[in-house]
């Protein structure tokens, strides 16, 4: 990779240089420095969306469109190369008709949050689904959501000419390589897999980013700037998602909105959980890799992997390995991942128990928000029933409620063998109860969780039931 002076962007149809500035420093910021202030600063960790602009990028058909991103946790660094979207820069002469509805349903309010909800509605736009669920990601303070849900009503005659539209039709959203040095950080962006691993050798102690939902916190909460940072996002090795009769692979770099389209129906706990993760701007970033590498023991996909007995696949400069995902937690935020080694990819079995006539599987979030917030519990449940409705199979996943993603392995021993009947059911909710023992936060009790742990799974009998 050739050693680059500047990093360069385009903002609203301007080519912009960023020289001698920090990769780590994030685009909010430089945003508001630079002087678009409409991008509005609000939580800064991806919670409300007023930071929210757009990015070209692809869609889950490879297809350039536009991606409401929480600018609060891109680092610049990450959209070098990218064209970015604020709310400054869409009415050109006159109101974009996103912002002429907010206008005629008064959907402003106190104005505050009002660019990023404009800017998630911009992006839904060019994908004609202005809808509710296109600024779930967006919270209003001043109780103006009838009003905002009305303008996402009256967008509906969509203009597949205008210039925002032919922009789409003109642009390459291939990113290049970046090595990119400053006194104090070094950032490199590798295009191919191989590039990393050379990379790793090199710095076996470098940080490693992909969407950057995660570590975007570390950056906008703590100041953390990272002396050497490498993305993964303009690895093409790692995004792909083969569905296979008997199996689907995932690539650790495919986004979840990429799996939210593309594996719509062959995992419903999947599909489930992938609704309920935060919300789109955060979905159009995070990456299923990300969400496993980062060990969190209330990350959300790692129970559904867990139920599905998925397994992960890691690679090095010496090779590849692959292993059952329930070995790859090892403790709070630590991993079997060794010096040198990423996650290349999670396959995820599609056939059931041999003797199996049907199939129950479900997933569960429970957080004081419904979408947009991190799990107090997570759970996710598969089993598999023969002809008398006696279970062959059992797997139940939790999170929220350990150090690490965990399975209630004493319980699914006991499932096994027996009528799925109420009276399982309620035996299985009593030995859940002291299954874990979680920790008392600010999000909840030990004795809350517990308790959530063994209901959720009469809930699970019911709703399957």
């Amino acid at each position: 990779m050739q050693l680059k002076q500047d990093l360069t962007i385009t903002i609203n149809s301007v080519l912009v240089r960023l020289k001698d500035i920090s990769p780590t420093m994030t685009l909010l910021e430089y945003l508001r420095q630079h002087g678009y202030v409409g991008t509005k600063e609000g939580c800064g960790d991806g919670d409300c969306g007023a930071c929210t602009v757009a990015v070209i990028g692809q869609n889950a058909d490879s297809k350039p469109t536009y991606q409401a991103v929480n600018s609060c946790l891109i680092p610049v660094g990450s959209v070098a190369g990218r064209e970015i979207l604020t709310a400054e820069g869409i009415a050109n002469g006159k109101l974009h008709p996103v912002q002429d509805a907010m206008v005629q349903t008064g959907g402003s309010q106190c104005g505050y949050c009002t660019p990023g909800f404009i800017m998630s509605m911009f992006s839904a736009y060019y994908e004609s689904k202005v809808d509710d669920l296109c600024v779930d990601g967006n919270l209003c303070r001043c109780t103006g959501y009838m009003a905002i849900r009305r303008a996402c009503e009256m967008v509906t005659d969509i203009v597949e000419n205008d210039q925002f539209s032919e922009k789409l039709n003109n642009c390459e959203t291939v990113l290049e390589p970046i090595s990119y040095t400053t006194s104090e950080q070094q950032f490199y962006r590798p295009t191919h897999l191989e590039e990393v691993l050379e990379l790793l050798q090199q710095y076996p102690d470098a940080t490693l980013i992909a969407g950057g939902t995660d570590l975007g916190l570390e950056i906008s909460w703590h100041r953390q700037t990272y002396p050497i940072l490498i993305s993964l996002e303009g690895v093409t090795e790692l995004k792909f998602i083969n569905n296979y009769e008997e199996f689907v692979e995932i690539g650790a770099g495919v986004p979840l909105t990429h799996i939210e389209r593309n594996l719509q129906g062959i995992f419903p706990s999947l599909d489930e959980m992938i609704y309920w993760f935060a919300a789109r701007q955060v979905r159009n970033r995070a990456t299923l890799g990300g969400n496993i590498g980062t060990a969190s023991p209330i990350g959300d996909l790692p129970p559904v992997l867990l139920s599905l007995d998925a397994e992960i696949k890691l690679v090095s400069i010496n090779g590849e390995r692959t292993i059952p995902l329930v070995d790859f937690f090892k403790g709070y935020r630590q991993t079997e991942l060794q010096k040198g080694e990423i996650i290349f990819g999670v396959k995820i079995p599609k056939t059931i128990t041999p003797g199996a006539v049907r199939r129950l599987s479900q997933s569960y979030k429970i957080g004081k928000r419904g979408t947009d917030d991190i799990s107090i519990v997570a759970a996710a449940y598969t089993i598999d029933l023969d002809e008398n409705n006696t279970i062959l199979h059992a797997r139940l996943g939790y999170g929220g409620v350990a150090a690490i993603p965990a399975r209630a392995t004493g319980v699914e021993s006991m499932l096994v063998g027996q009528p799925w009947t109420f009276a399982t059911a309620q035996q299985a909710k009593t030995a859940l109860y002291d299954a874990f023992k979680p920790l008392t936060d600010l999000r909840g009790s030990a004795e809350y969780r517990k308790k959530l742990v063994a209901n959720l799974f009469e809930k699970f009998f019911v709703e399957m039931s």
